[in-house]
Protein backbone atom coordinates (compact mmCIF):
# COMPACT_ATOMS: atom_id res chain seq x y z
CA UNK A 1 0.00 0.00 0.00
CA UNK A 2 1.19 3.64 -0.59
CA UNK A 3 1.70 5.71 1.96
CA UNK A 4 -1.00 9.20 1.91
CA UNK A 5 -0.57 12.65 2.00
CA UNK A 6 -2.22 15.28 3.50
CA UNK A 7 -3.27 18.29 1.61
CA UNK A 8 -4.59 21.90 3.33
CA UNK A 9 -6.02 24.21 1.36
CA UNK A 10 -7.60 27.41 3.94
CA UNK A 11 -9.21 25.18 6.95
CA UNK A 12 -9.78 21.98 4.51
CA UNK A 13 -7.55 19.22 4.64
CA UNK A 14 -7.74 15.47 3.39
CA UNK A 15 -5.41 12.14 2.75
CA UNK A 16 -4.53 11.26 -0.60
CA UNK A 17 -2.37 9.20 -2.85
CA UNK A 18 0.79 10.22 -2.96
CA UNK A 19 1.16 11.66 -7.07
CA UNK A 20 -2.44 13.18 -6.69
CA UNK A 21 -2.88 16.25 -8.91
CA UNK A 22 -2.82 19.41 -8.08
CA UNK A 23 -6.33 19.52 -10.03
CA UNK A 24 -7.55 17.35 -8.42
CA UNK A 25 -7.14 17.94 -4.44
CA UNK A 26 -8.88 21.98 -6.02
CA UNK A 27 -11.89 19.99 -6.88
CA UNK A 28 -12.53 17.88 -4.02
CA UNK A 29 -11.74 20.21 -1.45
CA UNK A 30 -13.18 23.86 -3.03
CA UNK A 31 -16.71 24.41 -4.21
CA UNK A 32 -16.79 23.69 -8.01
CA UNK A 33 -17.19 27.13 -9.37
CA UNK A 34 -14.37 28.51 -6.99
CA UNK A 35 -12.23 25.57 -7.87
CA UNK A 36 -12.69 26.36 -11.60
CA UNK A 37 -10.90 30.00 -11.31
CA UNK A 38 -7.65 28.84 -9.70
CA UNK A 39 -5.22 28.88 -12.28
CA UNK A 40 -2.33 27.45 -10.11
CA UNK A 41 -1.19 26.93 -6.53
CA UNK A 42 1.47 28.65 -4.58
CA UNK A 43 3.07 25.22 -2.17
CA UNK A 44 5.13 27.31 0.43
CA UNK A 45 7.53 29.86 -2.06
CA UNK A 46 6.82 27.39 -5.16
CA UNK A 47 3.96 28.19 -7.98
CA UNK A 48 2.53 24.46 -9.28
CA UNK A 49 0.84 23.97 -11.93
CA UNK A 50 -2.57 22.26 -11.78
CA UNK A 51 -1.10 19.36 -13.75
CA UNK A 52 1.19 18.79 -11.45
CA UNK A 53 2.03 15.60 -9.17
CA UNK A 54 2.01 15.86 -5.06
CA UNK A 55 4.15 13.34 -3.40
CA UNK A 56 4.57 14.94 -0.17
CA UNK A 57 2.02 16.47 2.90
CA UNK A 58 2.05 20.08 2.01
CA UNK A 59 -0.31 23.28 2.04
CA UNK A 60 -1.51 24.91 -0.93
CA UNK A 61 -2.70 28.81 -1.71
CA UNK A 62 -4.88 28.86 -4.63
CA UNK A 63 -3.90 31.71 -7.29
CA UNK A 64 -6.52 33.10 -9.39
CA UNK A 65 -6.56 35.84 -11.91
CA UNK A 66 -6.43 38.51 -8.92
CA UNK A 67 -3.18 37.18 -7.73
CA UNK A 68 -0.14 38.14 -9.57
CA UNK A 69 1.48 35.03 -9.74
CA UNK A 70 -2.05 33.99 -11.38
CA UNK A 71 -2.20 36.71 -14.27
CA UNK A 72 1.54 35.38 -15.14
CA UNK A 73 0.53 32.01 -16.04
CA UNK A 74 -2.59 33.75 -17.80
CA UNK A 75 -0.33 35.92 -19.68
CA UNK A 76 2.02 32.98 -20.87
CA UNK A 77 -0.73 31.04 -21.58
CA UNK A 78 -2.43 33.61 -23.69
CA UNK A 79 1.21 33.80 -25.86
CA UNK A 80 1.66 30.57 -26.53
CA UNK A 81 -2.10 30.49 -28.08
CA UNK A 82 -0.90 34.08 -29.91
CA UNK A 83 2.61 32.42 -30.97
CA UNK A 84 0.57 28.83 -32.33
CA UNK A 85 -1.92 31.23 -34.43
CA UNK A 86 0.78 32.94 -35.93
CA UNK A 87 2.99 29.67 -37.13
CA UNK A 88 0.21 28.17 -38.38
CA UNK A 89 -1.10 31.32 -41.03
CA UNK A 90 2.09 33.21 -41.03
CA UNK A 91 5.01 30.60 -40.34
CA UNK A 92 7.71 33.38 -42.26
CA UNK A 93 6.94 36.06 -40.12
CA UNK A 94 9.42 36.25 -37.02
CA UNK A 95 7.06 38.03 -33.81
CA UNK A 96 8.75 39.47 -31.07
CA UNK A 97 6.87 40.15 -27.56
CA UNK A 98 7.41 43.77 -26.83
CA UNK A 99 5.51 45.36 -23.63
CA UNK A 100 2.61 46.10 -21.64
CA UNK A 101 -0.04 48.51 -22.30
CA UNK A 102 -2.58 48.72 -19.96
CA UNK A 103 -3.65 45.78 -19.69
CA UNK A 104 -2.67 44.38 -22.98
CA UNK A 105 0.38 43.19 -24.35
CA UNK A 106 2.36 44.48 -27.28
CA UNK A 107 3.61 42.24 -30.14
CA UNK A 108 4.97 43.21 -34.01
CA UNK A 109 6.26 40.55 -36.65
CA UNK A 110 10.14 41.73 -36.63
CA UNK A 111 11.19 43.49 -39.97
CA UNK A 112 7.04 43.89 -40.93
CA UNK A 113 3.75 44.53 -40.05
CA UNK A 114 0.49 43.36 -39.89
CA UNK A 115 -2.49 43.89 -41.56
CA UNK A 116 -5.68 44.67 -39.92
CA UNK A 117 -6.72 41.63 -42.31
CA UNK A 118 -4.04 39.38 -40.42
CA UNK A 119 -4.65 40.51 -37.38
CA UNK A 120 -8.85 39.40 -37.98
CA UNK A 121 -7.41 36.04 -38.47
CA UNK A 122 -4.55 35.46 -36.01
CA UNK A 123 -7.53 36.62 -33.35
CA UNK A 124 -9.93 33.63 -35.47
CA UNK A 125 -7.39 31.04 -35.15
CA UNK A 126 -6.65 31.88 -31.53
CA UNK A 127 -10.36 31.74 -30.83
CA UNK A 128 -10.60 28.29 -32.80
CA UNK A 129 -7.47 26.64 -30.74
CA UNK A 130 -9.09 27.56 -27.53
CA UNK A 131 -12.65 26.21 -28.22
CA UNK A 132 -10.49 22.88 -29.33
CA UNK A 133 -9.24 23.02 -25.73
CA UNK A 134 -5.44 21.70 -26.99
CA UNK A 135 -3.00 20.62 -23.88
CA UNK A 136 0.10 22.83 -23.11
CA UNK A 137 2.26 19.60 -22.72
CA UNK A 138 4.78 19.93 -20.39
CA UNK A 139 8.31 17.95 -21.35
CA UNK A 140 11.76 17.77 -20.04
CA UNK A 141 14.28 18.30 -22.54
CA UNK A 142 17.67 18.21 -22.09
CA UNK A 143 19.61 21.79 -22.72
CA UNK A 144 21.16 20.45 -25.68
CA UNK A 145 17.84 19.19 -27.09
CA UNK A 146 16.61 22.29 -26.43
CA UNK A 147 18.85 24.18 -28.09
CA UNK A 148 19.14 22.05 -31.12
CA UNK A 149 15.47 21.98 -31.81
CA UNK A 150 15.93 26.21 -31.91
CA UNK A 151 18.85 25.73 -33.87
CA UNK A 152 16.43 23.96 -36.28
CA UNK A 153 13.74 26.62 -36.16
CA UNK A 154 15.68 28.64 -36.95
CA UNK A 155 15.57 30.64 -33.35
CA UNK A 156 18.84 31.92 -32.90
CA UNK A 157 17.91 34.20 -29.91
CA UNK A 158 16.79 31.64 -28.07
CA UNK A 159 19.23 28.84 -29.02
CA UNK A 160 22.01 31.06 -28.01
CA UNK A 161 20.68 32.25 -24.47
CA UNK A 162 19.86 28.54 -23.14
CA UNK A 163 23.53 27.95 -24.00
CA UNK A 164 23.69 30.40 -20.60
CA UNK A 165 21.31 28.07 -18.62
CA UNK A 166 23.02 26.48 -15.66
CA UNK A 167 19.93 23.84 -15.45
CA UNK A 168 21.33 20.44 -17.74
CA UNK A 169 17.05 20.03 -18.36
CA UNK A 170 14.71 22.79 -19.34
CA UNK A 171 10.74 21.94 -18.92
CA UNK A 172 9.66 22.95 -22.59
CA UNK A 173 5.98 22.85 -23.54
CA UNK A 174 4.01 21.55 -26.61
CA UNK A 175 0.97 21.99 -28.05
CA UNK A 176 -0.07 21.04 -31.58
CA UNK A 177 3.04 20.93 -32.90
CA UNK A 178 4.79 23.69 -31.48
CA UNK A 179 7.51 23.53 -28.63
CA UNK A 180 7.90 26.56 -26.31
CA UNK A 181 10.40 27.43 -23.20
CA UNK A 182 8.26 30.10 -20.93
CA UNK A 183 10.57 30.65 -17.88
CA UNK A 184 7.30 29.74 -15.65
CA UNK A 185 4.30 27.56 -14.91
CA UNK A 186 1.19 27.45 -17.56
CA UNK A 187 -2.03 26.85 -17.54
CA UNK A 188 -3.41 23.32 -18.28
CA UNK A 189 -4.86 23.54 -21.74
CA UNK A 190 -5.71 26.16 -24.51
CA UNK A 191 -9.47 26.10 -23.48
CA UNK A 192 -7.90 27.66 -20.27
CA UNK A 193 -6.88 30.82 -21.89
CA UNK A 194 -8.77 33.59 -20.13
CA UNK A 195 -11.20 35.97 -22.17
CA UNK A 196 -8.92 38.27 -25.11
CA UNK A 197 -9.20 39.91 -28.16
CA UNK A 198 -6.70 41.36 -30.19
CA UNK A 199 -6.54 45.29 -31.12
CA UNK A 200 -4.72 46.54 -34.15
CA UNK A 201 -1.56 48.89 -33.07
CA UNK A 202 0.32 49.97 -36.18
CA UNK A 203 2.58 48.45 -37.09
CA UNK A 204 1.66 45.45 -34.44
CA UNK A 205 -0.90 44.31 -32.61
CA UNK A 206 -2.41 44.17 -28.50
CA UNK A 207 -3.30 40.98 -26.90
CA UNK A 208 -5.98 42.49 -24.70
CA UNK A 209 -6.45 40.17 -21.40
CA UNK A 210 -9.15 41.09 -19.01
CA UNK A 211 -8.74 43.19 -15.34
CA UNK A 212 -8.00 41.99 -12.49
CA UNK A 213 -11.60 42.72 -10.97
CA UNK A 214 -13.44 41.67 -14.18
CA UNK A 215 -11.72 38.18 -15.55
CA UNK A 216 -14.86 37.26 -17.06
CA UNK A 217 -13.74 39.80 -20.28
CA UNK A 218 -11.18 41.63 -21.75
CA UNK A 219 -10.41 45.19 -20.91
CA UNK A 220 -11.56 48.06 -23.27
CA UNK A 221 -7.96 49.31 -24.84
CA UNK A 222 -7.19 52.63 -23.23
CA UNK A 223 -5.10 54.68 -25.73
CA UNK A 224 -1.42 55.32 -24.52
CA UNK A 225 0.25 57.34 -26.88
CA UNK A 226 2.87 58.95 -25.19
CA UNK A 227 3.38 55.84 -23.14
CA UNK A 228 3.95 54.02 -26.46
CA UNK A 229 5.69 56.72 -28.30
CA UNK A 230 8.44 56.65 -25.45
CA UNK A 231 8.94 52.89 -25.59
CA UNK A 232 8.97 53.13 -29.25
CA UNK A 233 11.63 55.30 -28.90
CA UNK A 234 13.63 53.28 -26.59
CA UNK A 235 13.01 49.84 -29.22
CA UNK A 236 14.68 52.50 -31.62
CA UNK A 237 17.82 52.85 -28.75
CA UNK A 238 17.96 49.07 -29.31
CA UNK A 239 18.49 49.20 -32.71
CA UNK A 240 21.18 51.73 -32.75
CA UNK A 241 22.90 50.06 -29.88
CA UNK A 242 22.73 46.51 -31.16
CA UNK A 243 21.22 45.46 -27.90
CA UNK A 244 17.38 44.00 -27.89
CA UNK A 245 17.90 40.63 -26.17
CA UNK A 246 20.03 39.07 -23.24
CA UNK A 247 22.03 37.37 -25.55
CA UNK A 248 23.45 40.42 -27.22
CA UNK A 249 24.42 42.00 -23.87
CA UNK A 250 26.42 38.59 -22.94
CA UNK A 251 28.37 39.44 -26.31
CA UNK A 252 29.23 42.78 -25.82
CA UNK A 253 30.31 41.30 -22.38
CA UNK A 254 32.66 38.65 -23.60
CA UNK A 255 34.09 40.50 -26.72
CA UNK A 256 34.75 43.56 -24.23
CA UNK A 257 32.30 46.13 -26.39
CA UNK A 258 30.53 46.88 -22.79
CA UNK A 259 32.31 50.02 -22.06
CA UNK A 260 31.74 51.76 -25.15
CA UNK A 261 28.07 50.23 -25.20
CA UNK A 262 27.74 52.41 -22.05
CA UNK A 263 29.12 55.72 -22.96
CA UNK A 264 26.91 54.98 -25.88
CA UNK A 265 23.52 54.31 -23.65
CA UNK A 266 24.70 57.39 -21.29
CA UNK A 267 24.56 59.81 -24.19
CA UNK A 268 21.20 58.77 -25.33
CA UNK A 269 20.12 59.67 -21.98
CA UNK A 270 21.81 62.91 -21.76
CA UNK A 271 20.28 63.63 -25.05
CA UNK A 272 16.64 63.25 -23.85
CA UNK A 273 16.91 65.12 -20.53
CA UNK A 274 18.74 68.30 -22.81
CA UNK A 275 15.59 67.89 -25.32
CA UNK A 276 13.10 68.10 -22.07
CA UNK A 277 15.45 70.85 -20.55
CA UNK A 278 14.85 73.21 -23.98
CA UNK A 279 10.90 72.43 -23.72
CA UNK A 280 10.87 73.65 -20.96
CA UNK A 281 12.48 76.73 -21.19
CA UNK A 282 10.94 77.05 -24.38
CA UNK A 283 7.50 77.05 -22.34
CA UNK A 284 9.05 79.44 -19.44
CA UNK A 285 7.61 76.68 -16.78
CA UNK A 286 7.87 77.47 -13.09
CA UNK A 287 6.59 74.29 -11.75
CA UNK A 288 7.62 70.83 -13.35
CA UNK A 289 6.45 67.95 -11.60
CA UNK A 290 8.39 64.56 -11.91
CA UNK A 291 6.78 61.86 -10.83
CA UNK A 292 6.80 58.15 -11.40
CA UNK A 293 6.70 54.80 -9.74
CA UNK A 294 9.20 53.53 -7.35
CA UNK A 295 13.09 52.98 -8.03
CA UNK A 296 12.73 54.65 -11.30
CA UNK A 297 15.57 57.30 -10.52
CA UNK A 298 13.37 60.04 -10.42
CA UNK A 299 15.93 61.76 -7.72
CA UNK A 300 18.59 61.49 -10.28
CA UNK A 301 16.91 62.38 -12.94
CA UNK A 302 15.38 65.58 -10.93
CA UNK A 303 19.38 66.94 -10.33
CA UNK A 304 20.40 65.75 -14.13
CA UNK A 305 17.62 68.12 -15.30
CA UNK A 306 18.76 71.09 -13.11
CA UNK A 307 22.08 70.45 -14.72
CA UNK A 308 20.60 71.02 -18.12
CA UNK A 309 18.42 73.99 -17.10
CA UNK A 310 21.55 75.63 -15.08
CA UNK A 311 23.17 75.51 -19.36
CA UNK A 312 20.44 77.72 -19.99
CA UNK A 313 20.79 80.37 -17.07
CA UNK A 314 18.23 78.65 -14.79
CA UNK A 315 18.92 78.36 -11.28
CA UNK A 316 16.78 75.49 -10.13
CA UNK A 317 15.37 74.67 -7.02
CA UNK A 318 14.48 71.19 -5.99
CA UNK A 319 11.40 70.14 -3.77
CA UNK A 320 10.66 66.83 -2.49
CA UNK A 321 6.71 65.75 -2.22
CA UNK A 322 8.45 63.52 0.64
CA UNK A 323 8.59 66.39 2.87
CA UNK A 324 4.82 66.68 2.80
CA UNK A 325 3.74 63.73 4.47
CA UNK A 326 1.92 63.69 7.16
CA UNK A 327 2.96 62.74 10.80
CA UNK A 328 2.79 58.78 11.32
CA UNK A 329 -0.75 58.82 13.38
CA UNK A 330 -2.06 61.23 10.83
CA UNK A 331 -1.81 58.65 8.14
CA UNK A 332 -4.57 56.86 5.81
CA UNK A 333 -4.82 53.27 7.05
CA UNK A 334 -4.49 50.05 4.39
CA UNK A 335 -7.43 47.37 5.01
CA UNK A 336 -5.12 45.70 7.30
CA UNK A 337 -4.97 48.80 9.78
CA UNK A 338 -0.80 50.06 8.11
CA UNK A 339 -0.18 53.40 7.10
CA UNK A 340 -0.71 53.60 3.57
CA UNK A 341 2.43 55.94 2.38
CA UNK A 342 1.18 55.70 -1.12
CA UNK A 343 -2.08 57.37 -0.64
CA UNK A 344 -2.45 60.59 -2.02
CA UNK A 345 -3.55 61.69 0.97
CA UNK A 346 -0.55 60.51 2.78
CA UNK A 347 0.19 63.96 2.13
CA UNK A 348 -0.55 67.43 3.37
CA UNK A 349 -2.11 68.85 0.50
CA UNK A 350 -3.81 71.82 1.73
CA UNK A 351 0.17 72.43 3.12
CA UNK A 352 1.52 72.04 -0.26
CA UNK A 353 -1.09 73.87 -2.02
CA UNK A 354 -0.33 77.09 -0.06
CA UNK A 355 3.34 77.04 0.02
CA UNK A 356 3.62 75.96 -4.22
CA UNK A 357 0.99 79.38 -4.61
CA UNK A 358 2.98 81.51 -2.06
CA UNK A 359 6.42 80.93 -3.96
CA UNK A 360 4.54 81.66 -7.37
CA UNK A 361 3.29 84.81 -6.08
CA UNK A 362 6.81 86.05 -5.07
CA UNK A 363 6.83 85.22 -1.35
CA UNK A 364 9.23 83.69 1.18
CA UNK A 365 7.62 80.49 2.94
CA UNK A 366 8.71 78.00 5.10
CA UNK A 367 9.11 74.62 3.48
CA UNK A 368 8.68 71.79 5.44
CA UNK A 369 11.18 68.65 6.32
CA UNK A 370 10.05 65.36 6.71
CA UNK A 371 12.12 63.57 9.81
CA UNK A 372 11.36 59.34 8.44
CA UNK A 373 13.56 58.54 11.59
CA UNK A 374 10.67 59.01 13.36
CA UNK A 375 7.99 59.68 10.63
CA UNK A 376 7.16 62.96 12.19
CA UNK A 377 7.31 66.13 10.60
CA UNK A 378 10.75 68.09 11.73
CA UNK A 379 9.84 71.18 14.09
CA UNK A 380 12.10 73.45 12.09
CA UNK A 381 11.00 74.03 8.38
CA UNK A 382 13.61 75.67 5.91
CA UNK A 383 12.82 79.29 4.20
CA UNK A 384 12.62 79.78 0.79
CA UNK A 385 12.02 82.35 -2.28
CA UNK A 386 12.57 81.63 -5.90
CA UNK A 387 12.68 83.88 -8.82
CA UNK A 388 11.40 83.47 -12.56
CA UNK A 389 14.95 82.22 -13.15
CA UNK A 390 14.33 79.61 -10.33
CA UNK A 391 12.07 77.24 -11.81
CA UNK A 392 11.12 74.33 -9.02
CA UNK A 393 11.75 71.20 -9.88
CA UNK A 394 9.03 69.16 -7.84
CA UNK A 395 9.93 65.54 -7.11
CA UNK A 396 7.16 62.82 -6.13
CA UNK A 397 5.47 59.64 -7.14
CA UNK A 398 2.08 61.82 -7.11
CA UNK A 399 3.53 64.90 -9.07
CA UNK A 400 0.69 65.06 -11.61
CA UNK A 401 -2.44 64.19 -9.33
CA UNK A 402 -5.18 66.51 -10.00
CA UNK A 403 -5.29 66.65 -6.11
CA UNK A 404 -2.24 68.70 -6.72
CA UNK A 405 -2.07 70.04 -10.26
CA UNK A 406 -5.95 71.56 -9.74
CA UNK A 407 -4.75 73.93 -7.57
CA UNK A 408 -1.60 75.55 -9.98
CA UNK A 409 -1.76 77.07 -13.03
CA UNK A 410 -1.54 74.88 -15.84
CA UNK A 411 0.46 77.86 -18.56
CA UNK A 412 3.44 77.83 -15.56
CA UNK A 413 3.50 73.98 -14.85
CA UNK A 414 5.61 70.96 -17.03
CA UNK A 415 4.75 67.33 -16.40
CA UNK A 416 7.67 64.79 -16.49
CA UNK A 417 6.98 61.00 -16.19
CA UNK A 418 9.77 58.84 -15.28
CA UNK A 419 9.58 55.32 -15.12
CA UNK A 420 12.21 52.46 -15.95
CA UNK A 421 10.42 50.68 -19.23
CA UNK A 422 12.79 47.53 -19.95
CA UNK A 423 13.41 46.92 -23.23
CA UNK A 424 15.54 44.23 -23.33
CA UNK A 425 13.84 41.17 -23.63
CA UNK A 426 15.47 37.59 -22.61
CA UNK A 427 14.68 36.46 -25.83
CA UNK A 428 12.06 37.43 -28.50
CA UNK A 429 8.79 35.83 -27.01
CA UNK A 430 10.28 36.46 -23.95
CA UNK A 431 10.21 39.72 -22.17
CA UNK A 432 11.98 41.09 -18.81
CA UNK A 433 8.59 42.88 -16.45
CA UNK A 434 9.75 46.57 -16.01
CA UNK A 435 8.44 45.96 -12.18
CA UNK A 436 10.89 42.96 -12.26
CA UNK A 437 13.64 45.30 -13.14
CA UNK A 438 12.89 48.02 -10.27
CA UNK A 439 12.11 45.59 -7.96
CA UNK A 440 16.01 44.57 -8.58
CA UNK A 441 16.89 47.93 -8.24
CA UNK A 442 15.07 48.75 -5.09
CA UNK A 443 16.63 45.35 -3.50
CA UNK A 444 20.34 47.21 -4.23
CA UNK A 445 19.20 50.25 -2.43
CA UNK A 446 17.60 48.96 0.06
CA UNK A 447 20.33 46.79 1.59
CA UNK A 448 23.14 49.88 0.94
CA UNK A 449 21.00 52.60 2.07
CA UNK A 450 18.65 51.43 4.33
CA UNK A 451 20.26 48.46 6.08
CA UNK A 452 16.47 46.62 4.52
CA UNK A 453 17.18 42.87 3.62
CA UNK A 454 15.94 41.36 0.09
CA UNK A 455 12.61 39.53 2.17
CA UNK A 456 11.93 42.54 3.32
CA UNK A 457 11.80 44.54 -0.01
CA UNK A 458 10.30 42.07 -1.59
CA UNK A 459 7.45 41.56 1.22
CA UNK A 460 6.72 45.24 0.70
CA UNK A 461 6.54 44.93 -3.22
CA UNK A 462 2.91 44.08 -3.74
CA UNK A 463 1.42 47.11 -2.08
CA UNK A 464 4.00 49.75 -3.84
CA UNK A 465 2.68 48.10 -7.05
CA UNK A 466 -0.80 48.44 -5.71
CA UNK A 467 -0.79 52.08 -4.50
CA UNK A 468 1.14 52.59 -8.23
CA UNK A 469 -1.69 51.03 -10.04
CA UNK A 470 -3.84 53.32 -8.12
CA UNK A 471 -1.86 56.80 -7.89
CA UNK A 472 0.80 56.62 -10.07
CA UNK A 473 -0.29 54.89 -13.53
CA UNK A 474 -3.24 56.26 -14.11
CA UNK A 475 -1.84 59.96 -14.42
CA UNK A 476 1.14 58.99 -16.88
CA UNK A 477 -0.73 60.47 -19.84
CA UNK A 478 -1.07 63.65 -18.67
CA UNK A 479 2.36 64.70 -18.91
CA UNK A 480 4.14 66.22 -20.77
CA UNK A 481 7.08 64.15 -21.51
CA UNK A 482 7.95 60.98 -20.51
CA UNK A 483 11.51 59.36 -19.78
CA UNK A 484 12.69 56.11 -19.64
CA UNK A 485 14.93 55.75 -17.15
CA UNK A 486 16.20 52.32 -17.84
CA UNK A 487 19.74 51.55 -19.08
CA UNK A 488 19.91 48.67 -21.90
CA UNK A 489 23.31 47.47 -19.82
CA UNK A 490 21.79 47.70 -16.47
CA UNK A 491 21.42 43.78 -15.20
CA UNK A 492 24.64 42.85 -15.63
CA UNK A 493 25.08 45.02 -13.21
CA UNK A 494 22.24 44.62 -11.29
CA UNK A 495 23.56 40.54 -11.35
CA UNK A 496 26.88 41.58 -10.38
CA UNK A 497 25.02 42.90 -7.18
CA UNK A 498 22.04 41.40 -6.23
CA UNK A 499 22.58 38.08 -7.09
CA UNK A 500 24.59 36.74 -4.05
CA UNK A 501 21.71 38.76 -1.79
CA UNK A 502 18.59 37.06 -3.64
CA UNK A 503 20.27 33.23 -2.87
CA UNK A 504 19.80 34.33 0.84
CA UNK A 505 16.20 33.59 0.70
CA UNK A 506 15.40 30.28 1.09
CA UNK A 507 12.72 28.10 -0.04
CA UNK A 508 9.89 27.74 2.62
CA UNK A 509 10.21 31.49 2.67
CA UNK A 510 6.94 33.28 1.00
CA UNK A 511 9.52 35.73 -0.41
CA UNK A 512 11.24 32.74 -2.57
CA UNK A 513 8.73 32.88 -5.44
CA UNK A 514 9.67 36.40 -6.38
CA UNK A 515 13.50 35.58 -5.45
CA UNK A 516 13.76 32.50 -7.60
CA UNK A 517 11.81 34.41 -10.18
CA UNK A 518 14.74 37.54 -10.21
CA UNK A 519 17.52 34.68 -10.16
CA UNK A 520 16.28 33.02 -13.49
CA UNK A 521 16.15 36.11 -14.84
CA UNK A 522 19.29 36.94 -13.89
CA UNK A 523 20.97 33.32 -14.94
CA UNK A 524 20.96 34.52 -18.26
CA UNK A 525 23.59 37.20 -18.20
CA UNK A 526 26.79 37.36 -17.63
CA UNK A 527 27.69 39.39 -14.14
CA UNK A 528 30.43 43.00 -15.09
CA UNK A 529 33.78 43.05 -13.56
CA UNK A 530 35.19 45.93 -12.05
CA UNK A 531 36.46 47.64 -15.35
CA UNK A 532 32.61 47.60 -16.66
CA UNK A 533 31.19 49.11 -13.38
CA UNK A 534 34.13 51.97 -12.97
CA UNK A 535 32.66 52.93 -16.85
CA UNK A 536 29.03 53.66 -15.21
CA UNK A 537 29.50 57.86 -14.78
CA UNK A 538 29.21 59.21 -11.67
CA UNK A 539 25.86 61.01 -12.97
CA UNK A 540 23.82 57.98 -14.45
CA UNK A 541 20.80 56.83 -13.21
CA UNK A 542 22.01 53.56 -12.00
CA UNK A 543 23.91 54.91 -9.71
CA UNK A 544 21.40 55.67 -7.44
CA UNK A 545 20.62 52.20 -6.83
CA UNK A 546 24.49 50.62 -6.93
CA UNK A 547 26.09 53.57 -5.48
CA UNK A 548 28.68 56.51 -6.11
CA UNK A 549 26.41 59.06 -7.76
CA UNK A 550 28.26 62.38 -7.18
CA UNK A 551 24.90 64.02 -6.65
CA UNK A 552 24.44 62.66 -2.98
CA UNK A 553 26.97 60.46 -2.43
CA UNK A 554 30.30 61.50 -0.42
CA UNK A 555 33.87 60.54 -2.32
Amino acid sequence: MSENIRVTIGDKEREYAKGTKVETVLESLLPAGEASRVLGVMRGGECLERKESLEESCILVPLTYMDDEGRRIAERSLRFLFLAAMKRLYPEKQVRILNSVGYGLYARAKDDSLSQKQIQAVEAEMLRLKAEDLPFEKEQWTREEAVSYFDRQGRMDKAELLRYRPSKTIAMYRMGGLCEYFYGAMLPSTGWVMPFRLKPHFPGVVLMSPAPDAPDAPAPYQPHAKFLRVFGQSQEWCNILGAGNAVDINRMLTEGRMREFIRVNEALHDKSIAAIADEIVERNARIIMIFGPSSSGKTTFANRLAVHLRVHGKRPRLLSLDDFYLNRDDLPLEADGTPDLEHVEALDLPLLSRCLEGLLGGEEVEMPRYDFTVARRSPQGVRMRITPEEPLLVEGIHGMNDRITSALPEQLMYGVYVSALTCINLDDHNRIRTTDVRLLRRIVRDVRMRNTSPRQTIAMWPKVRSGEEKWIFPYQEKADALFNTSLHYELPILKSVAYELLLSITKDEPEYLMAHRLLKTLHYFLPADGKVMNEIPPLSILREFVGECSFYDNH
